[in-house]
């Protein structure tokens, strides 16, 4: 809809409008026989609709081909992108401002509510949610087309391609805000995705980079949560049960990738869940080289969650000192949750419980998550 409307909010108030009225009529007359091809149609009229009653239709010269039972609709997953990488190449147009590129791909595809988006990118709401409604103004207003640009223009967007990908992953791999951990639907098709780019640019190192990376992470899946919901942290998850299919189709991608040259931010994160992987036990893993990749990764892509993530990897491997003497030295993380559990962690280890509660309350302040909270509410209760 958005293709052949141009305009992203019409599109979205149609179809909004079509689920309403298949959640009224399909209970009394039936599922129809394809149901997308259905929404299709009605959410067209109900475009049309629209754009009457703003008595302007005759003055945007808006041209609605009718739509088959097939129109748009193929998602056999053949090696030509579809409708929603299409989408992806849109958002990111470089007329776009980099972060709303990011912004709107979430928005959008990605089905992340903006208070979700802001806490990704350490923003206040506000300022997120006019970032969206001007990146729509633009692709509105500039007819910015609906398409996979030309093989040449590819590279130009793919960094905010990439951007969009792995932050619609890391949605899924732990939601902020879902009462559940993790939101299966949304991994799945970031990897999905990810495997369309990857046949579509498979000379580009970062996009192999990055289907290894979701693979590498989603192969732990599994083991992240117990029976009853609640977090389980890495170094006490069953390693036999890490999906060993993705963990080896993970490490032959980032293998590829690693062959096409120096490597960029996502296959330096890829070769650091392989660390994880290629570890039988907790205890084995080999946590200097992990900083070592960190502190590659901060001088290929330097920013503050990087340097968090390798203080954690120094804790780990020189002791929670120095990790903690890192950390004490990050700027703009203050509202970063992750940050906060962190140092309440080697705090809580180096036995200077005061300050740990202190930073778990913190923590705890900043948290969404049902699951997430509930994993920072029981160290507290350990504390005390």
């Amino acid at each position: 809809m958005i293709r052949k409307l141009g305009d992203w909010d019409l599109a979205e108030d149609a179809v909004q409008d079509a689920f309403a009225v298949a959640l009224e009529r399909w209970p009394k007359d039936g599922v129809p026989d394809n149901p997308a091809a259905w929404i299709a149609t009605t959410a067209r009229n109900k475009a049309i609709d629209r754009l009457r009653r703003r008595r302007v239709l005759e003055e945007k010269k808006v041209m609605l081909p009718e739509p088959s039972d097939s129109d748009d609709l193929d998602e056999s997953g053949d090696s030509i992108p579809d409708d929603r990488l299409r989408l992806i190449f849109t958002c990111c147009h470089p007329a776009l401002a980099p972060e709303a590129q990011v912004a709107l791909t979430l928005r959008t595809l990605g089905g992340l509510a903006t208070p979700e988006i802001a806490r990704a990118f350490l923003v206040a709401e506000p300022t997120m949610g006019q970032r969206i409604s001007r990146a729509k103004g633009k692709i509105r207003d500039a007819r910015i087309p609906y398409e996979v640009p030309a093989d040449e223009r590819l590279p130009e967007r793919l960094p905010a391609v990439l951007a969009a990908l792995y932050l619609i992953f890391n949605e899924g791999y732990l939601a902020t805000e879902s009462d559940a951990v993790i939101r299966r639907e949304l991994s799945a098709e970031a990897i999905r995705l990810a495997r369309v780019l990857a046949q579509l640019m498979p000379d580009e190192a970062e996009a192999l980079g990055l289907l290894a990376l979701m693979l590498l992470h989603d192969s732990r899946r599994e083991t992240r949560v117990d029976p009853a919901g609640d977090l389980v942290l890495l170094e006490d998850q069953d390693r036999s049960r890490w999906d060993a299919e993705e963990i080896a189709e993970g490490i032959f991608v980032l293998e590829r990738a690693l062959r096409l040259g120096p490597p960029g931010r996502y296959v330096l994160q890829a070769a650091i869940a392989a660390e994880h992987t290629r570890a039988p036990t907790p205890k084995e893993t080999d946590w200097a080289r992990i900083a070592h990749l960190y502190e590659l990764l901060g001088q290929s892509s330097p920013g503050p969650v990087v340097e968090l993530n390798r203080a954690v990897a120094v804790a780990m491997s020189e002791g929670p000192e120095s990790g903690l003497e890192l950390m004490d030295t990050l700027e703009g993380l203050e509202r970063y949750h992750l940050l906060h559990s962190a140092r309440a962690d080697l705090l809580r280890r180096l036995d200077r419980t005061a300050e740990a509660r202190e930073a778990y309350e913190r923590a705890l302040d900043l948290t969404a998550n049902p699951a997430e909270r509930a994993f920072i509410e029981r160290r507290l209760a350990g504390l005390r």
